[in-house]
């Protein structure tokens, strides 16, 4: 939990607001503009299957040490960009990052959680809470880092604030030095890697859980990124405050991150498809509420709706997929569920800044409602009669 709130607070940081203020500062608008902020997903999308199935192979720390260092160093070259083109190859390369955090931490707390589960067999199924737990590190991260970023946008340029960020990614390197591996150590016979590789993908793409879930997320990360890239942009056009909107979206994460636990449990009891769909439906409620923009304290509402739908989407959907997949392959099923949602990072900017300069920013809103609201409400009659889908307990 330690490594993940120093990483991803810092990464946080040089996401939102700053990355689409220092891009439209180089030049770039639009499309491009998104672009840019989603083209670090695009790594993930690629690789995130890849890496989850090597921490399979090899363990997870070493990938834990590895990630750390594109943390660590790739910071401080952004003060050396120039132009649009470059900060969208620095982005690329950053992308490795979270590549390598997103499936490798969560196959190491979904493995301990299967591990005291198979120790103490009569109690009832509790991944999704246990998940919820460490994902409070994560958001801890885009509650300090948003905010803060907007805080020291105040007195530094975007380049002394990336600065700032590769100093405080250093720091990840003391917690992860004293992390064990979450399985004990067995001389275990894995086949040629190639063909590992492919083994490991065809058993994460016959459980119909990776598929379902990451599908759902990829919706919801569709309507998020969107409203991430472009609300900053957004409230400068309003003459809202670039610290106020930093405000908005550490709300929006203080809502996430105190409701995962609780929102957890409710999972695990509930079954973690009526958990992501409910999620959705409030995510779609709450969407056009962000025109609220220059309504004062109103603004926030919608951002606290927002976070607890989150709280009930990802918790349930990483214990759906670990609780189907095998042992063998849990890198592999976080890292297929990863390539999806990086999907929706991806899309969201892109296809969201072409609607917002085709049909304005109210239209947008209403437009990403109307896609999750029409995605839940789909998917759950067509999967909801198939009681194999629901969680176990």
């Amino acid at each position: 939990m330690l490594a993940d709130f120093l990483a991803r607070s810092a990464y946080q940081m040089g996401k939102t607001p700053l990355l689409p203020i220092f891009a439209a500062s180089l030049g770039a608008s639009g499309a491009f503009l998104g672009l840019i902020v989603s083209v670090s997903t695009i790594t993930g999308l690629v690789l995130k299957p890849l890496i989850g199935i090597l921490s399979d192979r090899w363990g997870r720390r070493v990938w834990l040490l590895v990630g750390a260092g594109f943390f660590a160093f790739m910071p401080f070259l952004y003060r050396f960009i120039q132009s649009p083109e470059q900060l969208l190859l620095i982005r690329l390369v950053h992308g490795l990052a979270t590549a390598i955090y997103g499936p490798v931490t969560l196959a190491y707390v979904a493995e301990l959680s299967r591990r005291d589960r198979g120790r103490a067999a009569e109690t009832e199924p509790s991944i999704a809470e246990d998940i919820g737990w460490f994902q409070m590190a994560r958001s801890g991260g885009y509650i300090l880092g948003p905010a803060l970023a907007g805080w020291l946008l105040l007195s530094l340029d975007a380049a002394a604030v990336f600065t700032i960020i590769g100093i405080i990614s250093c720091a990840v390197f003391l917690p992860i030095l004293r992390l064990p591996e979450a399985r004990p150590a067995k001389r275990r016979k894995f086949k040629p890697i190639l063909q590992h590789i492919r083994q490991a993908i065809g058993d994460g793409g016959r459980t119909p859980a990776v598929w379902l879930t990451g599908g759902l997320e990829a919706v919801t990360f569709i309507a998020l990124y969107t409203l991430k890239v472009f609300l900053p942009l957004y409230a400068l056009e309003a003459g809202v405050s670039v610290a106020l909107v930093g405000l908005y979206f550490s709300f929006n994460e203080a809502a996430h991150v105190l409701g995962k636990p609780f929102c957890g449990r409710l999972s695990d009891r509930w079954g973690y498809l009526p958990a992501i769909t409910l999620g959705m439906l409030i995510l779609a409620a709450a969407l056009p509420l962000v025109r609220l923009l220059d309504q004062g304290l109103l603004f926030l509402a919608p951002a606290v709706l927002m976070g607890l739908a989150q709280a009930l989407i990802f918790p349930a959907a990483i214990a759906l997929v670990s609780d189907r997949i095998s042992a063998e392959n849990l890198g592999a099923g976080m890292g297929l569920i990863g390539m999806l949602q990086n999907f929706g990072k991806v899309a969201g900017p892109v296809f969201g800044g072409m609607a917002i300069m085709t049909l304005g920013y109210d239209a947008t809103l209403v437009g990403l409602s109307a896609l999750l609201l029409i995605g839940a409400l789909t998917i759950w009659s067509l999967f909801t009669p198939r009681k194999r889908i629901k969680a176990s307990h």
